[in-house]
Formats: structure tokens, C-alpha cells, sequence
């Protein structure tokens, strides 16, 4: 961070990047932290009632004015003040509103996203004693997203709440399904086939419930034979679902071949292209994002931004490009879960991007000032800022990271976002 000192408001000029020392509630201004765009703005920090405020000069154009300078300053009528001071509390007032709906929309998601992880758990418990039961819910299950995704226009990706560790397989398997169901969607698929896709991306590792537990909790490199085990996970879990008998062939193939690749290099059999469904094609290719964003060595992990990166470089031959291109252009350039340093110098959590508005992520920003739990959540379109770039979570300072809780575990899930 840059240099900064404590100045009288005499001395401010446009550049100048202030930090305000009063509660966020006492000011007009939406943060507590910007850079001055014009003189008004200058005029109505004098008139909080302050005497001096920080100036951050790593983030300044400019610096602060000497006295002879402060003095030569034209002041704006207390007319035109009064009237900017109102367009900027109603514009404040307005955001806030704005903020409170977002905040209710994205409580909503959190509820549906726990109620279907809810469902998730108790088929999966199901599976062993009552398959046809479990594999009955799960469809069910698998309908009622797919219909509200059908049903839903104007679609918002959020980023979901840290959960129980514990939990990593559900959690695993219901975010593969929901974001293949939403690229099936977007490809334009039948409501059949986004249904086949979310019900085998359900399933996908339920063979790993027949491995040993200590092998999945380990976390040094397995050895070649602890590979060999692990690498038969897809089988397993194709023989426990024979149980169910009516299980669907289409998904019963993503189950059996998600870790295949394109060009034969794949486990279990070493397939090749054209023995691979499009449905299986689509969700190895969501399940090696998401287990770069949570290896089973947890060190390894990779930010979603790096995540993205690395899939489309190291992919070609292995993974369907086209469905690669769809995710990478569904999710945007900074997926929720990233964090981000803005072009006003403040670091931020990437929380939701909207299908339609792929460059412009709502983003949780860290303002000292502001209370955790009343932190702004900003459209960077409606306050003309931008992405400057991405950073891992580690990069940010103590307070700042406490402040913004980047997630350890990146689960999504989708609402529709209201109008107005």
C-alpha cells in the first residue's frame, strides 16, 4: 500500500485518493475510500464537518495542494452543492436499496442451494439399502433444476457459502451437475438431455464410497497401486448403480467415462472421442475445473480465475474445446470465487455474474469503514469501474482477507435476477 498522509481538507485537489475518517452513514458519498473526480466533491467533504482526511498517495494522480494554492481555489455556490449533495444522497439511497435486494436474492439461492445439498445427502445414504428409491429422488431432484433453469431468464451465477469439509463429495457433485446443467442449457440442449447430464453428473463419484477411506483423505501423492485403486472408482460406481436396474443409460455413461479423454489417455478403458457421449464429453470437462479449484491435495488448489486459465492452455486433445469455450464464456473471465483488485484501488470478491453481463461481476468490496455484515456489493457498470486484475486470496492483507472471506470451497448455483 502507498504512502499516505493526513491533510487538511484546505489542501485536497481532483486526484487526490481520500480515505474519509467518519462512519460511512455520516457522508453522501457511497464508499468511504475514492479518488476526487471534481471540485463539488471536495467542497462537500468540507462540509461534514471535518478538519482533515487521508490521503493515500500511491493511489493519487496528484498530490495534495500547498496553502498558497488551497487559497487561489473557486468555490461552488451553495446552491449548486446543496443540489449535488442531494443527487448523491438519493444515488446512495438508490444503491442501498439495490444492495438489500441482491443481498435477498442472494439469501434465496443460499436456501435453494441448501435444500437441493439437503436432498443430495439423503439419496446418496439411500443408495446402498433402497437404490431404486435413491435413484427416484435423485431424478426428481434433477427435474425440479432443470425446471427452474428453464423456467428462469435474465440468469445469475452466485458464489455459495464455505460449508462443512466434510461434505466435499456432495458438495463436488451437486456443483458439477448444476454447472453442466446450465452448460447443456446454454448449448441449447432438450430438456431430456440437460436432465440425462444432471442426473449422471449427480452419480458421477459415487464409487468412491466403495474405496477406502483413508485413501481419499490422503493427502500425499498416491502411490502407483493407491492410483491404480482410485483410477476404478467409475467402474464401482456403474456396479452400484446396477442395483437400481431403471438407471438411464445416457447418464449411466458419464458415470462410467468422466475420466476419459479424448485421445485414449484417459482412465478406466483409455476411450478415445467417439466413445464418449457429448453428455460425458461435457461434464469431464466441468469435473476437471472443479478439482482444480479442490485437488485432493488441497495446497495444489487452484483460484477459479487460474483454474479457467489453466484449462483452456493444457486441455487441447484431452477435452471437447466447444464445451470448454461455453464454460469459460458462461462463467466470465473472473468467476465468483475470485479476488480482484478495482480500478479505484480497492480489492473486492467477485459474488455473482449475470449470462448477460459476462464483463461486469457484482463484486463485494472491502471498505474498513463500512460494517462486514453491510459490506457493498457493486455493479461495476453502475459505478463506471473495472477489473485491473486477479490475485489469489493469500496476496491480501490480514484485515482485508478477514473482511472479504474468500471461499475455500467454490460451490455455485443460480437465480434469476429481478428487474429494476
Amino acid at each position: 500500500m502507498g504512502k499516505s498522509l493526513f491533510v487538511s481538507v484546505q489542501q485536497l485537489q481532483v486526484g487526490n485518493y481520500v480515505r474519509l475518517p467518519v462512519s460511512w452513514k455520516d457522508h453522501p458519498f457511497l464508499f468511504s475510500s475514492f479518488k476526487l473526480k471534481q471540485q463539488a466533491q471536495i467542497e462537500l467533504i468540507k462540509k461534514l464537518g471535518i478538519d482533515a482526511v487521508y490521503v493515500d498517495l500511491g493511489r493519487s494522480d496528484t498530490e495534495p495542494l500547498n496553502d498558497q494554492q488551497a487559497s487561489d481555489i473557486q468555490e461552488h455556490s451553495a446552491e449548486d452543492l446543496e443540489q449535488l449533495h442531494g443527487q448523491m444522497e438519493q444515488y446512495k439511497k438508490e444503491r442501498i436499496e439495490v444492495l438489500q435486494r441482491m443481498r435477498r436474492e442472494l439469501q434465496k439461492t443460499e436456501e435453494h442451494f441448501s435444500r437441493s445439498l439437503a436432498r443430495m445427502r439423503n439419496l446418496i445414504g439411500k443408495l446402498r439399502n433402497r437404490p431404486l428409491n435413491a435413484v427416484h429422488e435423485a431424478k426428481e431432484l434433477v427435474a425440479d433444476i432443470t425446471q427452474e433453469l428453464l423456467a428462469s431468464d435474465n440468469l445469475v451465477l452466485h458464489l455459495m457459502s464455505d460449508q462443512d469439509k466434510s461434505d466435499g463429495i456432495y458438495f463436488h457433485s451437486l456443483n458439477v451437475a448444476v454447472l453442466s446443467m446450465l452448460i447443456a442449457k446454454e448449448l441449447g440442449w432438450e430438456r431430456a438431455d440437460i436432465e440425462a447430464v444432471g442426473l449422471g453428473a449427480l452419480f458421477h463419484d459415487i464409487g468412491k464410497l466403495k474405496l477406502p477411506s483413508q485413501l481419499m483423505r490422503k493427502q500425499e501423492p498416491l502411490t502407483t497401486p493407491e492410483q491404480n485403486l482410485y483410477n476404478q472408482h467409475p467402474i464401482l460406481g456403474n456396479d452400484l448403480l446396477k442395483l437400481a436396474e431403471d438407471f438411464p443409460t445416457a447418464s449411466a455413461e458419464i458415470v462410467t467415462n468422466h475420466h476419459e479423454h479424448l485421445d485414449g489417455s484417459g482412465t478406466p478403458k483409455g476411450l478415445t472421442a467417439e466413445q464418449l457421449s457429448n453428455p460425458t464429453q461435457l461434464v469431464a470437462v466441468v469435473n476437471f475445473y472443479d478439482a482444480l479449484c479442490h485437488p485432493s491435495q488441497q495446497q495444489q488448489a487452484r483460484t477459479p480465475y487460474a483454474a479457467l486459465g489453466y484449462l483452456y492452455k493444457h486441455s487441447k486433445g484431452k477435452y471437447n474445446q466447444e464445451y470448454i469455450g461455453k464454460m469459460i464464456k458462461m462463467l466470465g473471465i473472473y468467476p465468483p470465487g475470485s479476488v480482484v483488485e478495482l480500478s479505484s484501488g480497492q480489492f473486492g470478491l467477485v459474488m455473482s455474474v449475470n449470462l448477460d453481463k459476462l464483463l461486469l461481476p457484482r463484486i463485494l468490496v472491502y471498505d474498513p469503514m463500512v460494517p462486514k455484515d453491510q459490506a457493498p456489493i457493486i455493479d461495476l457498470e453502475a459505478e463506471g469501474l473495472s477489473i485491473v486484475r486477479c490475485l489469489p486470496p493469500a496476496a491480501l492483507a490480514e484485515n482485508i482477507y478477514k473482511y472479504l472471506n474468500p471461499r475455500e470451497r467454490i460451490s455455485y448455483y443460480f437465480g434469476s435476477e429481478s428487474k429494476g
